[in-house]
């Protein structure tokens, strides 16, 4: 017989066989599913992989949408969608390997989804009900063997427990409340799947009380008087008052130095201090880093550092730790850093140090912060080597020493009123020398001033302002406040916001409620309340904290939350054709913005709206005055078409936001016969020789025979292969339409 090792996904199969192999390991495969045969001291074992979660949860007995519903039960996922018909193979191949095994082995990411999947492999696939536990934080050789050496006897119950029991939670809220929403909608004689979670109820009524904010913002006057000085260099300050609130205050004060020439030092107060290095990263800071340095969002972030996990380059990203531990081996690693040429001259000054990071506070049972293993990051470009080199840089930056700053304080006289300049500065550059291109430390130089020195007055003016209002959420700023409230998971907050966008709720980089998601938390305020509710959600977080901790049982906190869930639900049928009435109203007006592009320049009365033909399934743009105006536009196809509050500045015609796929969105005006559009006379004369057949173009696609002809898309004119759709080369011959761009226009 042989131990069966179970793995989340077929390449940390690969790396665990790899490791653990005495020899080579033997890549097999059942159904086109591959495992691994392989021995280890004397032993047969066997590595078979899940592809994430085999298994959901699902209704015992489907009742259509009604609610509530609270028999559920674990199903094969390629029951519950044909998306995911491709897991049943790994299903059988898992049973099929589970009967040559005598022993089991979780080797599953150690939290608490990796525990989910193996648990649910074990006893649904193989039948078991517990196995031995691997648990790792890179999928580097040394430690997957040390994780299998040490591996314990038992699978983390804690985690395990936890992480069923918020599936379970998840399920409840989701579904049930998702369906009342639904249900209400068709109390009010219309049709429109709605959908809200457990989390992302809060959170959206956290963007929207923002947004609130911002509308019912007042902003008030206020004034500053602002001086521009020169001495060796020119430098700002600004009268002490800051803000003066009352004009005639402002503007006596301006009165009276007003034309002056000359200002006088009146005292320079320098003050040194030191910056310690960061902490580590944990995930939301690595999210929230990543955002602010480098604009990547927090569920690519996510998705990018997972993958340099699986190449064995980083250690596992899901981490809420910002602590390293000397076992990992410090100098070790950095070492191997070394040997990559980009940082071989940080190993080189850290190499002979006394190596103690500068941890933060924040622990994690099952993980240290994110570090770099050392290993060369191979096969990987852009974005990917971008995050690399973001956490390989905070790694060394975590050994630095402290950086030594100044701030400088410079008192000045101009006819007996105060200012005030202020600068910043590094004397010491510290752990600064590591973290380039990433370091966001202001310096703000003063030139070298000392008391009674008299300085330039190049430029006195008051300045009227106002106050702004609270900033909108951004993608990081929104995870650290749901991290800060308690909200979600390191895992899951970057999916929640997302769901948010995806389902219409939110928009924008500076994260917007739209009408509709504003709509819907007003409505829920006014008859659902609980809904929203954020202590409830927290307090169930808290509950999941204490089920791995064994200090609570999973069903007390799913029995207190189908009570809960229950009340809900009651309160929420009292009101379901109030609620339904006012959904639908946001429904439909969500529906009218997003689909009112601008004003018609036809009949000058109508507004442009994007229509979907029912037999072609094209859309394109229409006036909402037709039969009276029968204005049209096409639109491109493929595409996600938003309307934009811009105009064209050459022709003034509305303009649309294209979003596709891997490519940057586009500003295009609706107007095909906008100037904008036009070829440059050389184009236009080559376009006409090529219509006409005077000019001939192969097409340069090997092997392919064709000729280039010239097509029309909404971006413009541009030339294609006539063996289109089986070549798809295409040239621009504006130069404002990129080859790719083109292609996607020509599909």
């Amino acid at each position: 017989m042989a131990e069966l090792i179970i793995c989340e996904k077929p390449s940390a199969a690969q790396k665990v066989a790899q490791a653990l192999a005495d020899g080579k390991a033997a890549k097999k495969s059942n159904k086109k599913v591959p495992y691994y045969e392989l021995e280890h001291k004397g032993k047969k074992i066997i590595v078979c992989t899940a592809v994430g979660h085999l298994y959901g949860l699902a209704e015992k007995d489907k009742h259509g949408w009604t609610y509530p519903v609270f028999e559920i039960e674990w199903k094969p996922t390629y029951e519950m969608s044909k998306d995911s018909d491709y897991v049943k193979d790994y299903i059988i191949t898992m049973k099929k390997l589970s009967k040559e095994a005598d022993t089991f082995t979780l080797a599953c990411d150690y939290d608490v989804e990796g525990e989910v999947i193996g648990l649910n492999a074990l006893r649904f696939a193989c039948n078991k009900k517990d196995g031995n536990r691997m648990k790792f934080s890179t999928l580097t050789k040394p430690d997957l063997i040390e994780a299998y050496d040490n591996k314990s006897a038992h699978i983390d119950w804690g985690q395990a427990n936890a992480g069923e029991t918020r599936h379970k939670l998840d399920w409840y809220y989701g579904i049930n409340l998702s369906r009342a929403l639904t249900a209400s909608i068709k109390a009010a004689q219309s049709f429109k799947i709605m959908s809200i979670g457990r989390v992302q109820g809060p959170a959206l009524k956290m963007i929207v009380d923002r947004e609130k904010e911002i509308m019912a913002f007042k902003p008030v006057p206020f004034w500053q008087v602002h001086m521009l000085a020169h001495k060796h260099k020119d430098f700002e300050a600004w009268h002490v008052e800051g803000k003066f609130w009352e004009k005639k205050k402002a503007d006596a004060v301006f009165g009276e130095v007003k034309g002056e020439k000359k200002a006088r030092v009146v005292s320079v107060k320098r003050t040194e201090f030191r910056q310690l290095p960061p902490f580590p990263f944990d995930l939301t800071t690595l999210q929230t880093e990543a955002h602010g340095t480098m604009g990547i969002n927090p569920k690519e972030t996510l998705a990018i550092a997972q993958k340099l996990y699986i190449a064995g380059v980083i250690s596992y990203p899901r981490t809420s730790s910002q602590q390293l531990t000397p076992k990992l081996g410090y100098k070790n690693i950095i070492t191997l850093l070394g040997k990559q040429k980009e940082y071989h001259e940080f190993s080189a000054m850290l190499f002979n140090k006394t190596l103690n990071p500068h941890n933060g506070k924040k622990t994690d049972p099952a993980h240290p912060a994110i570090y770099p293993t050392g290993h060369e990051p191979k096969g990987f470009a852009g974005r990917e080597l971008k995050l690399y080199d973001l956490i390989v840089k905070r790694f060394f930056a975590t050994f630095g020493e402290p950086a030594t700053r100044e701030s400088m304080v410079v008192m000045l006289d101009v006819k007996k009123e105060a200012f005030k300049a202020e600068g910043k500065r590094t004397l010491v550059q510290g752990w600064h020398v590591f973290y380039h291109p990433y370091l966001r430390a202001k310096e703000v130089e003063l030139p070298e001033l000392k008391e009674q020195d008299i300085v330039d007055v190049k430029k006195l003016e008051l300045l009227s302002k106002e106050t702004q209002p609270p900033k909108r959420y951004t993608q990081s700023s929104i995870i650290r406040e749901l991290e800060k409230r308690n909200l979600g998971t390191k895992a899951t907050r970057a999916e929640i916001v997302d769901t948010l966008f995806k389902r219409g709720y939110a928009d924008g980089k500076q994260i917007m409620a739209t009408t509709f998601g504003i709509q819907t938390v007003d409505t829920l305020e006014k008859y659902s309340p609980k809904i929203l509710d954020e202590e409830l959600t927290r307090h169930f977080e808290e509950d999941m904290e204490l089920i791995r901790e064994g200090k609570e049982k999973p069903e007390q906190v799913l029995k207190q939350a189908r009570t809960v869930l229950m009340e809900i639900l009651v309160d929420f049928k009292k009101h379901e054709k109030h609620i339904g009435g006012e959904l639908l109203k946001a429904v439909q007006e969500a529906r009218d913005v997003a689909s009112t592009v601008g004003q018609c320049h036809v009949c000058k009365k109508g507004m442009l709206k994007i229509i979907m033909n029912k037999k072609t399934k094209k859309r394109f743009l229409a006036c909402d005055q037709y039969p009276k105006c029968e204005a049209t536009y096409p639109l491109p196809q493929n595409a996600l078409v938003k309307p934009t509050e811009g105009s064209c500045v050459v022709c003034g015609f509305p303009q649309v936001l294209v979003i596709r796929k891997r490519a940057r969105p586009q500003t295009l005006c609706v107007n095909p016969n906008c100037k904008s559009k036009e070829l440059e006379k050389k184009e236009q004369k080559e376009v006409a020789q090529i219509e006409a057949g005077k000019l001939v173009m192969k097409c340069p696609e090997e092997g392919c025979g064709g000729q280039l002809v010239v097509r029309k898309s909404f971006y413009g004119q541009f030339l294609g292969c006539s063996n289109y759709p089986k070549c798809r080369h295409t040239e621009g011959l504006d130069g404002k339409v990129s080859v790719k761009k083109t292609a996607r226009a020509a599909k």
